[in-house]
Order: structure tokens, then sequence, then C-alpha cells
């Protein structure tokens, strides 16, 4: 059984974030303790596990994405990572339809060779600013919004870019507020640069104390800034030290996320499921 490493959101090996990829030659899952256990061996942000589907459905690949210690619900780059391992293999060509746990996501590749994503738009709710998320960023926090189910983060919205970039928060107390973690933005410094918005993910209840580029969050931050910058397709920017670029388009209750990848790691998973 083959197991890949692929750098999603970005064209250059070592940057973006990493996934782990394993085609299935089942129709079905594992055991999904098996699952984990590949996950948390791999440990990246997270594994994704898929296998091919029936033809003549709604789908042609069912799809789940596991980080060392938990399944979740929707994962940008993971599915980014699985279409690129589709499409470089011969697997797959053209338009791939994915059933997840956020119903059928769909993927293709264009003539750059970027892979654009069909996603769920995030619902924002405003809420009030949790005081022990405004401790721990140690920060000025200027709104805080629930981004809903599927992505189930906390979106905080910063004062500049700088201080998006120079956080250090306190990782133990935003695992222990409950949660699967919060995505911090602003507005890009330079309003005539290659990106629109930044940002940083932090996850420590799930295991991943940072995650590098995430597309899940940027279904939240594409109308948190569409509204306000008056575009619907935009440029993120995540990551302190390892980056990655997400472009979005905002269409409804879907967003467009578009990205690169590159194969760092081709290996045979020798214990299988």
């Amino acid at each position: 059984m083959r197991i890949r490493i692929v750098d999603a959101f970005s064209a250059r090996p070592f940057s973006g974030n990493p996934a782990g990829v394993v085609l299935l030659d089942s129709d079905t899952f594992p055991d999904t303790a098996w699952l984990q256990q590949v996950a948390t061996e791999v440990n990246l942000s997270e594994t994704a596990f898929a296998h091919p589907l029936p033809k003549g459905g709604d789908a042609d690949w069912a799809l789940r994405w596991l980080t060392p210690t938990a399944e979740v619900n929707m994962c940008g780059h993971a599915t980014l990572a699985t279409a690129h391992v589709l499409h470089t293999t011969g697997t797959a060509t053209g338009t791939v339809r994915f059933t997840t746990r956020s119903g059928v996501l769909i993927t293709a590749v264009g003539d750059d060779g970027t892979i654009t994503m069909d996603f769920p738009t995030a619902p924002l709710t405003p809420v009030e600013v949790p005081p022990v998320v405004a401790a721990a960023l140690g920060t000025e926090v200027r709104s805080a919004y629930d981004t809903g189910h599927d992505v189930g983060e906390l979106l905080v919205e910063l004062a500049d870019e700088k201080s998006v970039r120079t956080l250090s928060p306190d990782l133990k107390a935003l695992a222990g507020r409950g949660g699967r973690g919060v995505i911090a933005t602003a507005r890009a410094e330079n309003p005539d640069g290659d990106y629109d918005l930044v940002s940083r993910c932090f996850f420590p209840a799930v295991g991943i104390d940072e995650d590098p580029v995430t597309g899940s969050a940027h279904t939240a931050l594409a109308p948190f800034w569409s509204a306000r910058l008056g575009r619907d397709a935009l440029v993120g920017r995540q990551g302190a030290g390892r980056t990655g670029f997400v472009r979005t388009e905002l269409r409804g209750d879907r967003t467009l996320l578009t990205g690169s990848a590159v194969t760092v790691i081709d290996g045979e998973l020798l214990a299988a499921g």
C-alpha cells in the first residue's frame, strides 16, 4: 500500500502544508482505530484516506481526514493533496468528486496545474470575544465569529498583519477552551501586494499546535474578508515560518479554494489495515 506526503498550497517542496495521503484498494474503509494509528504515526496536521466508489453514483471516491489524535469534519489541504495524488499518478482525470463528512466536495485541475476545490461556505455568527482567547493570544482582538459545525473554529480579527505574524499564543489555554481551535486574521499590510489577507491557525485541542496552511479556514475567511474588501476573489497568505497561499472565490453558499501541490515523499505502508 502506497503512502505519500504532499505539500499543499505550495508549488515547491518543504513549504505549504504537508499531508499524508493513502489511496486504498478496498471498497470500504479499514477499522477507524487503524486509520487513527496511521495518522498518529505520520504525525502531520492531517492524513487523508480515500477509496474508490462504484461508477454512476454522486461521488467517485470516499474520503476521510484524521489528525494525530482525532477525525475531523473538513480539511482543505489534505483534499488538495489527495486530488493531486490521483491526478499525478493517473488514477483519475478531470473532475473528481469526494463524499465526506462535509458532503460531496468537487475538485478540478486547471490548465496551469493548480487544483480548485468546491467547498461549503462557513456560516459566520458574531460572538463575544472569549476572555480566555484574548488572554491566550496576548493581543487586541477586534471581533470574533463562530464558524459553524464543519469548520468548528473561532475566527478572530486582529489589529494588523504584524499582530498575526508575531503571535505566540498560550497553546495550553487555547486547548482548554473547547472547540477545535482559533483562526487569527488581519488585512494585508500592503493592499496592492500579492495577497489580500493573512491568517494563522492554532488547533491544539486536536493535536495540532499550529496548522501551516488551512483550506477549511478559508471557507470562513473568504466571506469575512469579501464583505469588507468588496471583492469575491481574494488571495490569503497563511503561516509564520512555513507559509502558503490560498486563492478564494466566494460563490454564495459555496467557496472555491485554489492552490498548488507537490509530492515530496512516496513510500510503502507496510502495516496494512
